[in-house]
């Protein structure tokens, strides 16, 4: 199925797989941690990457050069998946109808999709949720800046320019880096 990218950085088209029209609304799930090639990986990836069709994993992945996974430049890849996120978001109403829960357990600087991922060096750190994937992302970015054993992590996004992503997302109008953090553990 295509989406169109309106405003997008790098896209104008995203591809995502056809059962994604068979539901008005989602809850996005993600487990926020490092991703050897964004940086980090929590609602913006799996708004863009996960909802990709196998031809849209690779079009992102190329920042809509080309076929190839591992073709394309790092930042356009990183502008790619916020335009594939806006085009999920608009799609659904504007981010009417998504809802985003990133769960910030076990964080690695590798992904889950990584066959032998290094261990976690920063304890759960909780669960955050909003209806905005920038903030969400942002406000998990915040917490693991300020974590105990936070260095692979932090070297891990800023290697890979992964803050890029939420700059380019907020630029784009797929939601706000600011955020307020409601505690309601207590």
């Amino acid at each position: 199925m295509t989406l169109t990218v309106e405003d997008g950085t790098v896209l104008t088209e995203n591809y995502v797989g056809a059962a994604f029209a068979d539901y008005d609304s989602y809850l996005v799930l993600s487990h926020f941690k490092g991703h050897a090639m964004a940086g980090y990986g929590g609602a913006i990836k799996n708004i863009s990457i996960g909802l990709a069709s196998n031809e849209g994993k690779s079009w992102i992945h190329s920042g809509g050069t080309s076929g190839s996974m591992w073709g394309g430049e790092q930042d356009a890849f990183l502008e790619a998946m916020g335009d594939a996120g806006k085009s999920v978001s608009d799609h659904l109403d504007n981010g009417e109808r998504i809802v985003y829960i990133n769960v910030m357990n076990r964080l690695s600087i590798d992904c889950d999709c990584d066959g032998n991922p290094a261990e976690p060096d920063i304890h759960d750190i909780g669960i955050l949720v909003s209806t905005d994937p920038v903030a969400v992302d942002q406000a998990c970015i915040d917490l693991i800046w300020l974590a105990d054993g936070n260095e692979s992590f932090i070297n891990r996004v800023e290697d890979r320019n992964g803050l890029h992503t939420l700059e380019n997302a907020e630029a784009i109008g797929l939601g706000s880096r600011s955020y307020q953090l409601v505690d309601i553990s207590e």
